[in-house]
């Protein structure tokens, strides 16, 4: 019988290390340190500007208390007034973007994902579907709402449409994923009863990938009302052209009241948001 050798080691623990040489080391902390205070340095901070800031911020805040939400009480009786009016109405234009910039997204993703999936799409197309998807990744709703402002006006339209052109980064680029992973077994027994591509999708690729589709569809609406709250300050509708207006016109009581309307609407869409896709998937 065979005897086995064992190597010993020894069983005190060190730490492990990356740098295997210490020059090396050194050289990439000194370039790491390089790099901050370089950034330092194209950032102008500074300790006069930091006391100015807070000065400034100290200021802000207590110009924006009590916030003015258009609300008084007069004879015992809840009177609203024309700032009240302007929340509501820009309020629920950014509600009205984020649906139906969540419905035509989807609508116009949903191809795109089929597309993208290299187990259902030819070579040539899957590439020119992930080349949409990387290029809808790409630019910043932002941006985006710039370019359609300038092209569509000031309005809700040109938000709507910047939605709309961001959602296929996200939802397409999840959606392909999940569907990359579906059972191939089951789209074999249905092309074997003769099935055409739509009729193989429809009933085999669909029903297992539905739930994902609905959590991500109730996900991406979650982020365009947030992102419609934003693209007011470029002039894209909603509630964000309101707090644009406020601050720029030094109304910055009534500034404060919006942002915590935002704040208040935008916590309770990320809670139905979650709760929703929970009971989805």
């Amino acid at each position: 019988m065979s005897t086995l050798e064992y190597e010993e080691y020894s069983s005190e623990w060190t730490r492990p290390t990356v740098f295997y040489n210490r020059w090396v080391k050194r050289l990439v902390y000194l370039a790491v340190a390089v790099f901050i205070a370089w950034n330092v340095w194209a950032a102008r901070i500074s300790a006069e500007r930091l006391q100015y800031g807070i000065g400034q911020v100290d200021f802000l805040f207590g110009a924006m208390w009590p916030p003015d939400f258009g609300i008084s009480v007069s004879g015992g009786e809840l009177v609203t007034g024309r700032r009240f009016s302007r929340i509501v109405e820009k309020m629920l234009e950014t509600l009205a973007m984020s649906i139906v910039a969540t419905v035509v997204g989807v609508l116009v993703s949903l191809p795109v994902a089929v597309m993208a999936a290299e187990n259902l799409a030819p070579r040539p197309v899957y590439y020119v579907a992930r080349a949409i998807i990387t290029v809808t990744r790409s630019i910043h709703e932002l941006i985006v709402g710039i370019v359609f402002v300038i092209g569509f006006g000031f309005g809700a339209f040109a938000g709507v449409l910047a939605l709309v052109s961001a959602t296929p980064g996200f939802f397409a680029k999840l959606l392909a994923e999940d569907l990359e992973d579906i059972d191939q077994s089951r789209l074999d027994a249905i092309r074997a009863t003769g099935a055409g591509p739509l009729g193989v999708i429809l009933y085999g690729v669909v029903p297992q990938v539905l739930p994902r589709m609905i959590g991500l569809t109730i996900y991406r609406w979650d982020i365009n009302l947030r992102a419609s709250t934003i693209l007011g300050i470029v002039g894209a509708g909603g509630i964000g052209a309101t707090l644009n207006t406020a601050f720029n016109t030094y109304e910055y009581d009534f500034g404060a009241a919006v942002l915590l309307v935002i704040i208040a609407v935008v916590v309770v869409g990320e809670v139905v948001s979650s709760w929703a896709r929970g009971r989805v998937q």
